[in-house]
């Protein structure tokens, strides 16, 4: 029996019960933050997925997309199409001397100056139509969802930058976070507005191996606050707020579950968390996503995937509030072939 041979009907009415750990679904559900292109295009090659040319019938990376996560399993697709745009390129003479000319130190936000020039993006001028297509023609069982980056604000002041600027110009760091919280809490209340729209998927990296980037003290001050409104504006259009964040998070996460209101968690590194210590400690209060390690799902083999899908299954499948998947994405150096037997142990587990 070769691999995905047995059937996966999306089933977004399914995946809903799992998110709210409604009981132990009668099969295994998946999520994923998202698969690099280079995935989507062997996945297309191998399985004979092409998809017509655009035309009348759609735009044809929704349709794509559409046909690629329900042929994977999936039960929702994401939304890139309408993100607010944020301009990251560094402008500002104190931008380019601040730290470095490295975007991931210093960033185009470094004085009040450049607070006030920057071009922040205006939600009312997105272009609703890809999400006016998807109302329209998305199957009743399936839903899609959009990415929050709220972690921008690291990047519009550059992450070594903030480090100095959380000292210097407190009230600088604290303007830029509010107008990200603005405009994604903006962003959130145009999504709600759309049935096709399922989730709003938080995105912030706020920890690396040991702890938190930043003091924890000031993540529940500054940081946190932005993602609770975030998700306020999603539950009250009856959406879920999922997070995706890297890191050592032990210490805020009590704040993200019971303060934030977070739905679902994601992004598990064995190293780190393992999911099923995860789903020990948190899986009585929130929904856990995906936790099979990259790296493991990059270097073993079939023998060691297949069994490691079943412990993690064995550990976090009863109760619902477990979907498997990859531990961050499916990047384009992961093996096809890994990350497909991921899948096609997903579908056969518990099956006679």
């Amino acid at each position: 029996m070769g691999l995905l041979q047995r059937k996966v009907t999306p089933d977004f009415a399914g995946l809903r019960k799992v998110i709210r750990r409604e009981g132990t679904p009668g099969r295994v559900f998946f999520m994923e933050f998202y698969q690099d292109e280079e995935i989507k295009v062997a996945v297309e090659q191998r399985f004979s997925l092409a998809v017509a040319p655009s035309g009348a019938d759609g735009p044809r990376r929704l349709r794509r997309e559409i046909a690629i996560q329900s042929f994977l399993g999936y039960d929702m697709i994401q939304v890139t199409e309408v993100l607010p745009a944020f301009n990251l390129a560094i402008a500002s003479e104190e931008a380019r001397t601040a730290v470095s000319s490295d975007p991931v130190a210093s960033g185009p936000i470094q004085t009040w100056q450049d607070f006030e020039k920057y071009p922040w993006p205006q939600v009312s001028k997105i272009d609703t139509g890809p999400l006016e297509w998807l109302e329209k023609n998305l199957s009743e069982n399936m839903r899609c969802y959009s990415s929050v980056p709220v972690g921008y604000y690291k990047m519009l002041l550059g992450f070594e930058s903030m480090c100095y600027l959380i000292y210097d110009q407190p009230d600088l760091v604290a303007a830029v976070l509010t107008r990200v919280r603005e405009i994604f809490v903006d962003y959130c209340r145009l999504l709600g507005q759309f049935r096709c729209v399922a989730a709003m998927w938080g995105a912030d990296d706020m920890g690396f191996k040991t702890q938190t980037f930043l003091p924890p003290e000031f993540l529940r001050k500054n940081v946190l606050p932005v993602h609770r409104a975030c998700a306020d504006a999603a539950h009250a259009a009856g959406k879920f707020y999922f997070l995706h964040s890297c890191g050592n998070l032990r210490e805020i996460m009590p704040d993200i579950i019971h303060d934030v209101k977070i739905d679902a968690k994601h992004s598990f590194e064995d190293a780190i968390l393992p999911i099923e210590e995860a789903k020990r400690l948190y899986g009585h209060e929130v929904a856990l996503l995906g936790g099979l390690d990259v790296d493991f799902l990059c270097r073993a083999d079939e023998r060691g995937i297949r069994q490691r899908v079943r412990s993690i299954l064995d550990a976090c499948h009863s109760g619902g509030g477990y979907c498997l998947g990859s531990g961050n994405s499916v990047a384009k150096y992961v093996p096809l072939e890994n990350y497909l037997i991921m899948l096609d142990e997903g579908r056969n587990y518990g099956m006679s």
